[in-house]
């Protein structure tokens, strides 16, 4: 077998969701890199599909929002439904909105794992190709010190050639089953229960009105969730299996069955399924993030599994790549420290175990429902009220190297939380009086921004502290200046 030896900065192993998002950074940045993707090409039908609003306002970040909403289906309304022991057929418990208003200015919607990875992948496109049909097969390393190369060497074959991968950074996105974490040694440590569940995409004829609206059913005879898709005709339905079942003996009949039988009351006629699955659910995570002085660094599926009922596996991997990705980019272009790397561990990790205990949280009451209508009550409280959560706003930060709550005056911006997310906010441009959300003038394009909240103008301190700021900007690059509507108070 020939082989091939390629020096680069950034190996990234898989190019699922947090792999392509972290490879965004880096082609923007100008930073050497290869994906190596074992597929032979693209995701053509991805399994996730909930897009969270903190997902999109990331997308949005790249320039990639408008698209993304255009095509997506738009999730307004929640709807809870159960049986009716009187009449014999389920009935509608109650409704609330899919996001309480004022959460984010994006929505909640869904679209398809790859096209949400192709929109990405169009951002990726000017600056590299991906490395499609390269089998990650060992990764190697010596005691990593931070003045080293090439330290890593990952090895890959390609249509019967080896390549040999020296490099900077590894990073593993690739999945479940990933190679670099089984080449580390790590595992991956939870539970698997014995909850099995059906997943099943199809179009569906039938007269129960809330078809295209998200759904939670519980009965007796089991639970669905009903998550409508995009292009107005196709929905997915997540089926409670009976207890006991073995996922690899489910068939697509049991499934259309199991969905007839909870929609007790309601015609449903399946025309046809575009793709079904069985799965037991488990949560787990591994049993460490990163390796070689935090030059190999684990995201997504390679470092924590649950189910997909929440809607945020894609999403959190997504969150991985991008957290990931802007931090490698800094640091090969010696912008940042490379012991910045360390925050990603420490902030990815908390993230990763607070889904796991949710996640492990819904499922119990998803359970509890089917025989209890207390149970069943509760746990549409448990829902609503992770409403925050579940549109991935509510994840902070610890204090680091990059953040630092402790020594901030929190008086100062009472609605900004060091460590968190910023808050969507209305502002008026100061230049052209243009009115736009504040997080425009934030683009994830590498250049660090510093906004400063003066105070109203009218106030001659917050004028004084004005031009002490004026002077300091004559050392800076670009300002932004942006009012706000009512305290006309400048922003920059």
């Amino acid at each position: 077998m020939t082989t091939e030896t390629i020096e680069t900065d950034v190996v990234i192993c898989g190019s699922g969701s947090a792999g392509v998002c972290a490879a965004v950074w880096l082609a923007q940045a100008g930073i050497n890199f290869h994906v190596l993707e074992s597929r032979s090409g693209p995701l053509e039908i991805g399994q996730a599909d909930g897009v969270q609003c903190r997902t999109v306002e990331i997308y949005e970040s790249f320039g990639l929002s408008e698209e993304l909403l255009h095509e997506a289906c738009h999730i307004y309304e929640l709807t809870f439904w159960g049986d009716d022991k009187t009449s014999g057929r389920i009935v509608r418990t109650s409704r609330a909105p899919d996001t309480p208003i004022g959460l984010s200015h994006q929505p909640h919607v869904i679209l398809n794992q790859a096209r949400m990875n192709g929109l990405l992948l169009g951002k990726i496109a000017p600056h590299r190709t991906i490395d499609y049909g390269h089998v990650v097969t060992g990764l190697e390393y010596q005691d990593v010190r931070e003045g080293d190369a090439f330290p890593l060497t990952v090895y890959a074959t390609h249509e019967g050639k080896e390549k040999v991968f020296k490099t900077r950074y590894v990073l593993a996105c690739d999945g479940a089953h990933s190679s670099i974490r089984r080449a580390l040694g790590y595992t991956m440590e939870g539970d698997t229960s014995d909850a099995v569940w059906g997943v099943t995409d199809v179009f569906a004829q039938t007269d129960f009105p809330d078809i295209r609206r998200k759904v939670t059913i519980h009965t007796d005879r089991g639970a669905l969730l009903i998550i409508p898709r995009e292009g107005g005709e196709m929905v997915r339905f997540y089926l409670q299996m009976p207890s006991n079942t073995d996922p690899k003996t489910v068939t697509l009949e049991q499934l259309h069955a199991r969905a007839k039988s909870i929609f007790q009351g309601f015609q449903l006629d399946i025309a046809e399924t575009l793709w079904w699955s069985a799965y037991t659910i488990g949560q787990r995570l591994a049993s460490s993030f990163s390796a070689a002085n935090n030059r190999v660094l684990l995201a997504g599926d390679a470092c924590h599994t649950h189910s997909p009922k929440a809607g945020q596996g894609m999403n959190v991997s997504l969150q991985d790549g991008y957290n990931v990705g802007w931090k490698l980019a800094q640091v090969l272009r010696k912008q940042i420290s490379p012991k910045a790397m360390s925050t990603y561990v420490l902030e990815r990790h908390k993230v990763a175990a607070d889904l796991i205990d949710f996640d492990r949280r819904l499922t119990r009451l998803y359970h509890e429902a089917k025989d209890d209508p207390e149970a069943a009550e509760r746990f549409k409280d448990e829902f609503l009220k992770s409403a925050k959560y579940m549109a991935g706003l509510t994840a902070r930060y610890e204090d680091s190297i990059l953040t630092n709550a402790a020594d901030s005056d929190q008086d100062a911006a009472k609605h900004i939380v060091v460590g968190m997310r910023h808050p969507s906010a209305k502002v008026v441009r100061y230049c052209d009086v243009r009115p736009l959300e504040l997080q425009r003038a934030l683009p994830s394009d590498n250049r660090w921004r510093i906004v400063v909240f003066i105070g109203d103008l009218q106030n001659p301190e917050c004028a004084r502290n004005l031009q002490k700021v004026s002077l300091f900007n004559t050392r800076l690059h670009k300002i932004f200046w942006l009012t706000l509507p009512f305290t006309r108070s400048p922003i920059f």
